[in-house]
């Protein structure tokens, strides 16, 4: 019986990943149908599987399920970027602000060992995992906040829009800056300056959504969040 679960799961990550990189790559494309048949056919399964993936899929915004039509690949508008970042730079800023009181300095010291890890995968392009280890910098402050509802609100929001996330950090260069902005935030961290991490964990998330909306330059978009992050001094 474990071997069949174990089977399972595996084929299962096996048809998210597939679906995941097709999306991200381009090969699908927003609004392009997504056909069970095809993947039951390409892995020689039978459909429920593929309707649980999909199920995964449709909650970090990969796909749309419509009744009695089937998934296709979600569109995601301008102003449904702009809206998420928006909210996410709003949310994580002040569980970054709330974070500062909280965080011990071997806390501060793992969230060091993070992001070396981060520098690392950035220097071999490996963003799958880089998204992976990312998630873990990011829910180590979160968690620090100590305010279970306000990160339970950032979860259900990050966790609708991984796939914008994800296409954020697969740009060239974007990785590089993820992680030269985290030191600063670290930086924040040790000094126990709320205001600074505030306002470097806003620009941060800023500049994450800028990049998908400036067509992918990150070097444009990481300017655009500089001047956005003048606007916040006061934080």
């Amino acid at each position: 019986m474990k071997k069949n679960i174990e089977k399972h799961l595996t084929l299962r990550e096996r048809i998210l990943e597939t679906i995941r990189d097709a999306i991200i790559k381009g090969a699908l494309k927003p609004g392009e149908k997504v056909a069970e048949p095809e993947l039951a056919e390409r892995f020689g399964i039978s459909r429920t599987p593929i309707r649980e993936a999909f199920r995964q899929l449709e909650s970090e915004g990969y796909l749309t399920v419509i009744p009695r039509k089937g998934a296709v690949v979600t569109a995601f508008s301008q102003k449904d970027v702009e809206e998420f970042y928006a909210i996410k730079s709003i949310l994580e800023g002040y569980a970054a602000r709330r974070a500062c009181e909280n965080l011990s300095p071997k806390e501060v010291e793992k969230l060091e060992a993070i992001n070396s890890k981060l520098q690392q995968l950035a220097d071999i392009a490996d963003v799958k995992q880089f998204f992976k280890v990312h998630n873990d910098f990011h829910d180590l402050f979160i968690k620090a906040a100590s305010n279970e509802k306000l990160s339970e609100m950032i979860d259900s929001l990050v966790s609708r829009f991984q796939r914008l996330r994800l296409a954020s950090l697969s740009l060239p260069g974007r990785m590089k800056i993820s992680v030269e902005e985290h030191a600063k935030i670290i930086d924040a961290f040790r000094k126990k300056n709320p205001a600074m991490a505030e306002k470097l964990v806003r620009k941060n998330a800023e500049y994450g959504g800028r990049v998908l909306v400036e067509g992918g330059n990150p070097s444009a978009a990481f300017k655009t969040s500089q001047r956005s992050a003048m606007l916040h001094m006061d934080l």
